[in-house]
């Protein structure tokens, strides 16, 4: 199991709205067949396995990093597959929260004869999978706040300059981090000062990930870098509903995607309503690379799951700009707090990986 959700991991980013599925097929000790969910999220990893294997699947185990999909959707089950190539035993991971599924898979193999066990690796699989499961059950995708910040905590100095703060391997990093999320996220604060492509440029990448900006009244720029490469990677901007309309038009024209969100009385964007209207837009995993307002108001409505910090040994002082905006604690229990997960070296910085408890309940198999 711990091979198939390394295999699973593969296609992270690139299979949303499903979820990047690792299968082996294993018969007489020996591998015959390996899948993974392929782009956009189609064939399954069930069904590039059993191809792979041909006449071997039969008799074989199979160890699938989520349980086989039981609905005839546009190829066919994943079940019925496995149970046509004769495969006489199935160990699955966790079952699949989508109430197409949701057990039943299991049920049908279980009911042709097939052995089935259930809950193999269910915590890594849980871990791998939780951006489709917080898409079916939450609504939501699953957030990743990037940070790159000096020693001190800082993202630039009090004049705005921030390149660079981390190193070359800190930044090559976070491109492939990128490229394993199905979108990058930043607020219009962001898009102006920096004028990012938020493209992944990486050797060997392929393809880029959808550039989302949070803009409430489209105030960005139609000649900015985002602008000039949405033929390179798709863009999507969440405004208010009552935002120009010439200007919707405008982006639309250009090849942009529009989506009209939910708005505070102050005028900020409702976080959870775009990211509701995100996952049902098919995107399970986001990352967030600023600013430090949108920051802190993801993590003040606690919608932040993992925080990866980057942190350079510089030293920028008290009147430089802070990682994370105000976040109003007046006592230290009012923060939020995060599990270690990672500590490690990258060039001359250090990457800290951090996590929200996962809540075991999404994961559980029947």
């Amino acid at each position: 199991m711990a091979c198939a959700l390394r295999h699973g991991r593969r296609m992270q980013g690139r299979t949303w709205p499903n979820p990047s599925v690792g299968c082996l097929l294993i018969s007489d000790g020996r591998l015959v067949g390996r899948g993974v969910t392929q782009p956009g999220g189609r064939p399954h990893a069930e069904t590039r396995a059993i191809d792979e294997a041909g006449q071997q699947a039969r008799s074989s185990t199979a160890y699938v990093t989520l349980e086989p999909c039981a609905h005839e959707g546009q190829s066919g089950s994943c079940a019925r597959r496995l149970l046509e190539a004769g495969v006489g035993r199935v160990v699955s991971a966790v079952q699949d929260p989508d109430p197409r599924v949701g057990g039943c898979g299991h049920a049908m193999l279980r009911a042709k004869g097939v052995e089935v066990t259930t809950g193999c690796g269910s915590a890594e699989a849980g871990r791998d999978h939780r951006g489709f499961f917080y898409r079916v059950l939450l609504e939501r995708p699953m957030i990743t706040l990037k940070l790159a910040s000096s020693f001190d905590g800082k993202v630039a100095t009090r004049t705005g300059h921030s390149k660079w703060i981390t190193g070359r391997h800190s930044r090559r990093l976070v491109h492939a981090m990128r490229s394993q999320h199905d979108a990058i996220m930043i607020g219009s604060g962001t898009a102006h000062a920096d004028d990012p492509e938020l493209t992944c440029r990486i050797e060997g990448g392929s393809g880029n990930p959808v550039r989302v900006v949070l803009d409430s009244s489209l105030t960005l720029r139609t000649d900015c870098k985002l602008a000039r490469t949405i033929g390179d990677a798709p863009l999507w901007l969440c405004h208010q509903s009552g935002a120009d309309r010439r200007k919707i038009g405008k982006w639309n024209k250009s090849g942009a995607r529009s989506i009209a969100c939910k708005t505070h009385r102050n005028g900020r964007l409702d976080l959870e309503d775009v990211l509701t209207k995100l996952a049902r837009h098919g995107l399970t995993r986001i990352l967030c690379e600023g600013g430090s307002r949108l920051a802190a108001s993801l993590i003040a409505e606690d919608l932040v799951d993992d925080i990866v910090g980057f942190t350079a040994g510089l030293v920028l002082g008290a009147e430089a700009l802070s990682a994370v905006g105000n976040l109003d604690c007046s006592e230290v229990s009012d923060g939020r707090r995060y599990l270690l997960d990672l500590v490690d070296y990258v060039g001359h910085d250090t990457i800290s990986h951090w996590t929200r408890p996962l809540d075991l309940g999404l994961y559980q198999s029947r």
